[in-house]
């Protein structure tokens, strides 16, 4: 989808372990690559960048910018260095992987400590949601979620089950947190950029909360 015309730009991170699938989500999201149709992923070095326009409900066109992050522990003083520049996050674990969920609190400590006061706005993932080898239950997620103040969603690309939702959410969240003023523009922050200024309109305030697991 064509990137010209867009009012804002936001800058949206994925962050967790190696191997839970950030970048298939990334790119079915971006390019509606189904992961049964393609082969795996090579792992991600460093980061690397993905963009989508997304029509908001109310009119607004914006720009994503979609980071995709390493989550081996070697390439973390790299990742790190972008959370500045963050203004949404996806919490990405793999709910047959113990130990990456065990691990998000530690990457959702590492973006707060970096940002200090600044918001940025949360999502937990439960990626392959499709196994039914899973050793993470949907409620104990729900609870770490609820515990950090963010929702919760499961994922699947290979379903293709809430994929487009997660980052729709994620948008649209940061949407509202802009017009409400708990995000503001700033000219030494990227996280946001203004790109041009749309003519007003009516804004609705209603907004579908989208949490729980997945609808496959």
């Amino acid at each position: 989808m064509e990137t010209t015309g867009c009012s804002y730009q936001f800058r949206i991170a994925l962050l967790g372990d190696a191997a839970v699938g950030k970048t298939s989500l990334l790119r079915c999201y971006v390019a509606g690559a189904r992961g049964s149709a393609e082969p795996e992923p090579e792992p991600t070095v460093g980061v690397e960048f993905y963009s989508r326009a997304l029509q908001l409900p109310a009119g607004m066109r914006v720009k994503l910018q979609l980071w995709d992050t390493a989550g081996h522990e070697r390439f973390r003083c790299i990742t790190r260095s972008f959370y500045r520049n963050m203004v949404g996050v996806l919490l990405v674990f793999d709910v047959t992987n113990r130990e990456s969920f065990e691990h998000i609190q530690a990457w959702h400590q590492e973006v707060v400590s970096s940002r200090g006061p600044d918001k940025v706005i949360f999502l937990l993932i439960g990626h392959k949601c499709d196994l039914s080898t899973r050793c993470v239950s949907t409620q104990e997620a729900e609870e770490l979620a609820a515990s950090l103040g963010m929702a919760f969603m499961e994922t699947s690309v290979k379903n293709n089950c809430n994929v487009n939702l997660a980052f729709d959410t994620v948008t649209r969240a940061i949407e509202q947190a802009l017009q409400q003023g708990d995000i503001k523009l700033e000219e030494d922050w990227a996280g946001v950029r203004l790109l041009q200024r749309a003519p007003k309109s009516s804004r609705s305030s209603s907004r579908k909360q989208a949490s729980g697991p997945c609808q496959c």
